[in-house]
């Protein structure tokens, strides 16, 4: 029922040029879905827009924002030290 309501707000068009072969495959998800092929295409705009707008989330930073200061070094000033901290552990390496 959901999709009727979608159906009856829309009041755009848009006129896409399709490959013979991309639009056999259209013409046959429509037939075994029992759907116009307008709403096959409509369906897979919107999943494909959907997935674009996720993947933007997936930033270098958003893949690893959650485990930024989830670990624990067992120095306690480490964050506030670190130059020190360094210099202290090159000195014994050397």
């Amino acid at each position: 029922m959901q999709f009727r309501k979608k159906e009856l707000e829309m009041k755009r068009q848009l006129t896409v040029r399709l490959t013979d072969e991309l639009e056999e495959q259209v013409e046959a998800l429509a037939r075994k879905l029992n759907r116009k092929r307008s709403d096959v295409v409509r369906l897979a705009l919107e999943r494909f827009i959907q997935e674009e707008d996720e993947e933007q989330g997936d930033r270098p930073y958003s893949r690893v924002k959650d485990l930024i200061g989830s670990l624990e070094s067992g120095i306690p000033d480490l964050g506030s030290s670190h130059r020190e901290h360094l210099k202290s552990r090159f000195r014994r390496d050397a």
